[in-house]
């Protein structure tokens, strides 16, 4: 190995040590991060300089290396690594959730603690003690809070803050009523909990309080937006050519389900599972049969070792928290192997909308949550520890959003009619995403215009509806990445047939895929196939914008 690649490996190893203790927890899956040993966090201003300080250290020595003459997978990981150290720059002086967004902070005091709760019993000494010492912790993390947030915080955000914060104080408190009896010493708990209670309720207090002078907009603009899309996560595309993609996928979606509507109309309805018990147990097998389903038609490849995705009660301690993130055990880099798990509430017909979907059928959740299991444990196993990390979510949730209707095409829903019309109804969500994420971003539109956009047009439960506009508004790209990965990965796939004709294999063409499935679908074309032409794009628009 050239001196240079191995800089550019030891660098890389040094940052991402640094990242999984100082990236912002989110409730997304896909990016949560496996904390070090006694971490805490922290967003002190002191802590959020030390940040930049770090950020300005590894960019430095990242533009000093010469890899002009190294392999194109080498090039590769520097890009990637070029893009995580531009989230960070996004996180601290673009998107400044830190300082705009008092959600950010209800994130970074619970998250921690929500994740912990996710993998099964037991609990042990050590994980007791970190759930009890992080809830001690959520007192000063608003502490910080409040001072960031001063002067500058957007109205919007305040506003869905309080809303968030209406029940959040007793739902920690009956959460972690049901979790004590499990665990050793836990005796502290009560107390760490009634604090951060306290703590809850004095952070929406100042917000009620301090609302009328907060004159931030939620909206990140232009400039910010094109940051985020280009240096990020190194899309191609303009906004505008992205919200035309997204509409024209609108309408192919509800004349999708149109059909199978018509085509179905007279299919009464799957009865739900009698019980949560059969619910599981019919996932488990659906899962089964989904990976036989991938091998008998030479779709993709499933080592004898790749772990599970089944679904599971929803445990009393886990239920009122479920507002904290998706109720997924996804697992992480250091346990490849331990099976994902999707924590399930009894079936009703009130359930939200995916959570009544899968209830109907697992497969439609195996088809996009069992995806990013599948694919995070391949990636997890990948030779080059660069290419195992979360780079952004166009990858991921396009390849997964891509396998929904991989599956609708393959068979795999023939003897489901209701679900098959679920999936194209979904394809209609991912695409309407598209439009309200970027909307949002300018400003185009507010979080209840958005709200109610996605109400009425999927349509969808108003209250599914509302956490998705406020998760966009606060994350801006994310809701696009689904539909704009996917089309990326069609892409991707046409150009490989189109180069490789009658050599062309579906399957190994999947399993690298997934494998690679953390690399920007831009880099991917550039490595798989040779061509530089949407990095290239993405470079030149993001030479564009100012920012």
């Amino acid at each position: 190995m050239a001196e240079a690649a191995r800089a550019l490996e030891d660098l890389a190893e040094r940052f991402w040590r640094w990242r999984v203790a100082a990236a912002p927890d989110t409730p997304d899956d896909i990016p949560r991060v496996e904390r070090p040993p006694a971490w805490t966090p922290d967003w002190s201003v002191s802590a959020v300089a030390a940040r930049r300080d770090a950020w300005r250290a590894y960019d430095a020595e990242l533009r000093a290396l010469d890899l002009s003459g190294e392999p194109v997978a080498v090039r590769i990981d520097a890009r990637l690594l070029g893009t995580a150290l531009a989230r960070v720059t996004w996180e601290l002086d673009v998107l400044r959730s830190w300082q705009r967004n008092p959600c950010f902070y209800v994130d970074q005091a619970l998250v921690g603690v929500y994740n912990l709760l996710l993998p099964p019993p037991p609990f042990t000494a050590d994980r007791a003690d970190t759930i009890v010492r992080l809830l001690g912790e959520v007192p000063s993390v608003l502490a910080q809070g409040r001072e960031n947030l001063t002067g500058h915080a957007a109205a919007p955000f305040a506003q869905s803050a309080i809303t968030l914060l209406g029940d959040a104080g007793e739902s920690l408190r009956t959460a972690m009523s049901a979790l004590a009896p499990l665990l050793p010493g836990g005796e502290r708990l009560a107390d760490r909990t009634e604090a951060a209670v306290r703590a809850l309720d004095d952070f929406a207090a100042w917000l009620r309080e301090g609302l009328p002078a907060f004159a931030g907009q939620a909206a990140v603009g232009a400039e910010g937006l094109a940051f985020f899309l280009h240096r990020v996560a190194l899309l191609p595309y303009r906004a505008q050519d992205m919200r035309a993609l997204g509409r024209q996928e609108w309408h192919r979606a509800v004349a999708m389900e149109t059909t199978l509507r018509h085509r179905h109309r007279d299919v009464p309805a799957p009865a739900l599972p009698a019980d949560v018990a059969a619910l599981v147990e019919t996932a488990a097998a659906d899962e089964l049969g989904l990976r036989a389903f991938y091998t008998e038609s030479g779709l993709l490849s499933q080592p004898a070792t790749l772990r599970r995705y089944l679904f599971a009660e929803m445990p009393a301690y886990l239920a009122p928290l479920t507002w904290l993130g998706v109720a997924h055990e996804i697992g992480v880099e250091s346990r490849p192997d331990a099976d994902a798990i999707r924590y399930v509430e009894p079936p009703r017909p009130d359930l939200p909308y995916f959570e009544l979907a899968a209830a109907r059928d697992p497969r439609v959740q195996l088809a996009h949550e069992g995806v990013h299991a599948q694919q995070m444990a391949l990636s997890w196993r990948h030779p080059n520890p660069v290419r195992r990390r979360y780079y952004d979510s166009a990858a991921n949730e396009g390849i997964a959003f891509y396998h929904e209707e991989l599956m609708l095409q393959a068979g795999l829903f023939d003897q489901a009619p209701h679900s098959a019309v679920f999936v194209a109804n979904a394809m209609r969500l991912r695409a309407l995403r598209v439009e309200v994420d970027i909307a949002l971003a300018l400003g185009d539109l507010t979080l209840e215009q958005a709200a109610d956009v996605l109400a009425t047009s999927v349509p969808m439960d108003s209250a599914t509806a509302w956490e998705e506009a406020v998760f966009f508004a606060g994350n801006p790209g994310q809701g696009l990445s689904y539909q704009i990965g996917k089309l990326q990965v069609h892409d991707l796939l046409a150009t490989a047939h189109r180069q490789q004709g009658a050599t062309f294999d579906l399957g190994a063409f999947h399993d690298r895929l997934w494998l690679e499935g953390n690399v920007p679908i831009a880099l991917q074309r550039w490595e798989s196939l040779g061509l530089t032409d949407h990095i290239e794009e993405a470079d030149s628009l993001a030479g564009e914008h100012r920012l």
